[in-house]
Formats: C-alpha cells, sequence, structure tokens
C-alpha cells in the first residue's frame, strides 16, 4: 500500500508557538508508531516567529529539541518549501491567531488537499470568543453573562471608556474575567475583582488584540467533552479540571503537577448525558470538523450547565484534556491521530 505523505504544519506567529511545538512532537511520534509507520511518510513544516515556512533540517531540528528556531536572514513568506507541494493530507497543529482561526485553513483550502480539523467557518466561529458567543446564543445554548468590547473603546476617548466599565459594573459586575477574543491557552486573561482591577485588565487585553469579551464569574465546576467526527460527530466522556491557581491560567495549563484531570468525571448520568449532548450542538453550530473540545462549566448547586467555549484545535501535549479523553475510552495517542487523519481525506471527498 502506498503510504499517504503527511504535511505536519507547526509554530506559526502566535504567542503558542512554543505549545505548538510540543504538540507537534506528540502527533510525529504518534506517526511513527506502528501501524501509522506503515501507512503514513511524516514531512514536517516549521512555521518561524517570522512566518517564514522551512522543511528538512530546520523543521526536523525544531522537533528534536522542542524549542523555536532562529529565522533565516533572508525572508520569503510567500513561498513555501518545495516539499508543499507533494503533500497528501495536511497536518496543521497551529495553536491561536494565523493557526486555528481560519486563516491556515483557507491556505489549504485553496491548495485543494484534505487536512485536518475545521473548515474556514468553524475555525473562525471557534476563534473570535465573541463571534462564538454569538452563534452559542443563536443556538439556544446557555452561557454565562458577556460584554463585548473594543480596543478603541479601551484607548480611545476615557468618557467611552469609563461609560464601558460602568456598564460592565452594572451588567457584569465583580468577579468576572477579562479575556482577547481571538487568543488561546488562556493567554492574556485576567480576573477582576474591583474597577480598578478591571480598567487593568481591559488595558492590558487591548494591547493582545482589538476584540474584548468581559464574561461574569461563576462559581462552578470546569468540566471538558471532546468531540470526534465530522457530519456525525460523537463525543467523549467527561473530564475535570480542578487546579490550586487562581484561575486556569497558561501556566497552570501547560505545567505538570499544576492541574489533576479526573476522567471520567464524577457527575450524575443526566448532567454528563447533558454536556455530550451540549458538546455536538456546540460543534454542529460552529460548523466544526474533525475534532474540537467544548469547555462548561457545571453550576452544582443549582444544576445548570453553561456552556464556556469551544476549541476547534486543542493541544496535543502530554498533559492536554482532548487525547486523555479519547484515551479513556479506548483510544489510543496514535489510533486518535490516524483518526483525524481519516477524516480529513473523508471530509475533503465529501466537500467535492
Amino acid at each position: 500500500m502506498e503510504k499517504l505523505r503527511v504535511g505536519l504544519v507547526f509554530g506559526g506567529c502566535s504567542g503558542e508557538h512554543e505549545v505548538s511545538i510540543t504538540s507537534a512532537k506528540a502527533i510525529h511520534k504518534a506517526l511513527h508508531t506502528a501501524p501509522n509507520l506503515d501507512k503514513y511518510e511524516i514531512v514536517p513544516f516549521y512555521i518561524h516567529k517570522n512566518g517564514c515556512w522551512q522543511a528538512g533540517s530546520v523543521a526536523e531540528t525544531a522537533l528534536d529539541t522542542g524549542k523555536p528556531q532562529a529565522w533565516p536572514a533572508t525572508v520569503n513568506r510567500w513561498r513555501f518549501p518545495d516539499q508543499a507541494s507533494t503533500i497528501d493530507v495536511w497536518f496543521p497543529i497551529l495553536h491561536g491567531p494565523n493557526g486555528e482561526d481560519g486563516t491556515i485553513q483557507g491556505l489549504l483550502q485553496l491548495m485543494q488537499v484534505p487536512y485536518v480539523g475545521s473548515g474556514v467557518l468553524g475555525s473562525a466561529a471557534g476563534m473570535d470568543k465573541i463571534a462564538m458567543k454569538t452563534v452559542f446564543a443563536a443556538a439556544g445554548l446557555p452561557q454565562v453573562k458577556y460584554e463585548p468590547v473594543t480596543r478603541e473603546q479601551v484607548w480611545s476617548d476615557p468618557c467611552v471608556f469609563k461609560q464601558v466599565c460602568d456598564r460592565i459594573d452594572e451588567e457584569i459586575g465583580y468577579p468576572n474575567f477579562v479575556k482577547p477574543a481571538n487568543l488561546g491557552s488562556s493567554v492574556g486573561i485576567s480576573k477582576v475583582r474591583s474597577r480598578l482591577e478591571l480598567e487593568a485588565a481591559l488595558d492590558s487585553a487591548a494591547s493582545f488584540d482589538r476584540r474584548i469579551v468581559v464574561e461574569a464569574g461563576v462559581v462552578a465546576r470546569e468540566v471538558e467533552c471532546a468531540v470526534l467526527g465530522n457530519g456525525q460527530p460523537r463525543a467523549s466522556v467527561v473530564g475535570e479540571i480542578s487546579f490550586d491557581s487562581d484561575f486556569y491560567d497558561y501556566e497552570t495549563k501547560y505545567t505538570e503537577g499544576r492541574a489533576s484531570l479526573q476522567i471520567p468525571a464524577p457527575l450524575p448520568a443526566e448532567i454528563t448525558q447533558k454536556i455530550q449532548e451540549m458538546a455536538i450542538n456546540a460543534f454542529i453550530a460552529v460548523d466544526a470538523a474533525g475534532l474540537s473540545r467544548v469547555d462548561f462549566f457545571y453550576v452544582e448547586s443549582t444544576g445548570e450547565v453553561l456552556i464556556n467555549e469551544i476549541n476547534t484545535l486543542p493541544g496535543f501535549t502530554s498533559t492536554s484534556m482532548y487525547p486523555q479523553l479519547w484515551g479513556a475510552a479506548g483510544v489510543s495517542f496514535p489510533e486518535l491521530v490516524d483518526r483525524l487523519i481519516q477524516l480529513a481525506v473523508e471530509y475533503h471527498a465529501s466537500a467535492d
């Protein structure tokens, strides 16, 4: 059987560059595990922080060391390595802006070659937290109160900024969370307990993104569900995250031992089923494909389940929830990677 050439794309221009390398290392290892090694030929493509693509030894070194590489003196962002024309299916594992927001997906779509994960629409809607929440609201999925804010409202006029803060005081209250709308891995997020902290958090978030969302804080258990599939997606078991930090920030998320995962989560059967159904509904609502991880708040005191967000290209590091959820369902990491590639091929064929 002729092997499929898999283009593993990682690195990228976002603040999650290092996380992408770590995810790519795990996927690269899984693709070199039998029986995947007999099915696929892996061609790594490393995107430097300045946007330059490189294959060959530079990409291999990035995978081997797990560290960012120095970019070449001469940069041509519009020229791809020659190996790009030989790829049968792409596996983009680029987190954050320019990786899971529909931009790289649009490029791969123009190449007319299958790629793992959601298309342009699903990726864009799943990346921008304001667009995502708008879609969830239209789909009837319950969520916490939130207020959208723009960078212009924060930085342009002190009077406008005061009005924004007054509205958040009245409509959202404290504690709340201030988040850049288009960053993942908890980058740039602040937990806010006062007006003074709110003003500082909005200013900080505006330095990361021109769109910001402020969400009401809620006393709840944080649970997650993985979704796998295309037109008929299925949901995994539900997992719960526990941590000692103030919230599930970047350091907690990617430092071993800082957070504990309980899989399956100790939840009433009807709550688990509700979460799984809502996860699939969210997946369909944003037009996701292949994979997603959907995060929820379970308010135990009232029995409410509130959707937090969908991540259409979740991490594949050793501490990541997505592969662990499917592992608990009996799907090994190499099997999961293989299934995602097959789903990409199937999705591309169905779109023709």
